[in-house]
């Protein structure tokens, strides 16, 4: 049985992570989540990392960030920077986790303008995108906000067709063609991984 390992997570993958820990029966694997709409604040995630951090104390023999930088600015790096038991997500958000950093970086070096979904942001973006952005009551913001994006890709981790339909939704809002690409949860898997080694 491996040491137990703490997952911090963004609360975006809160679902996916707990997926597989119990399809790889993960016993030594806790789940500790953070609330996803800190995304709008990003510069308050390694503050309340390093209340969780504090928590755990030296209960756990590795700690895995669930996060990318997340417009931290290297923030989230800087706090685990000497901490050789701490490691975090690969890339600069979850998107390159869920595809994989190598294969992301090409698909955005490929077609930079693209705003991503996930299968969290595709149940949550009518909450996580359109409100949080004010869209349903001042729908004229929606060139100033979206005006240099030409598609929506769709990366996602499960096969479901009502999350397929509503990503399709969420691009014909915001005036993008559409692309998806399922991933499924490889690529997220592999630094969980690393916990149980």
């Amino acid at each position: 049985m491996p040491k137990p390992c703490l997952v911090i997570a963004c609360g975006a993958l809160a679902r996916e992570i707990q997926h597989l820990k119990t399809v790889n029966d993960w016993q030594h694997l806790e789940i500790q989540c953070l609330d996803a709409a800190l995304h709008n604040t990003p510069a308050k995630i390694p503050g309340r990392l390093a209340e969780k951090i504090h928590q755990a104390g030296h209960r756990y023999a590795k700690i895995l960030i669930a996060y990318g930088d997340c417009g931290t600015q290297g923030a989230i790096d800087r706090l685990i920077q000497n901490a050789d038991h701490i490691e975090r997500l690969p890339g600069p958000h979850c998107f390159a986790a869920f595809a994989g950093l190598k294969d992301f970086e090409t698909k955005m070096a490929a077609h930079p303008g693209t705003f991503w979904l996930t299968d969290f942001l595709t149940r949550h973006f009518e909450t996580m995108v359109v409100k949080s952005l004010g869209l349903d009551t001042h729908p004229e913001l929606l060139p100033a906000y979206f005006g240099h994006y030409n598609r929506l890709c769709y990366l996602s981790q499960s096969a479901d067709d009502a999350l397929l339909e509503s990503a399709r939704a969420a691009a014909q809002f915001l005036g993008l063609s559409f692309e998806h690409q399922p991933v499924g949860y490889n690529a997220l898997s592999e630094p969980l991984t690393w916990c149980a080694a």
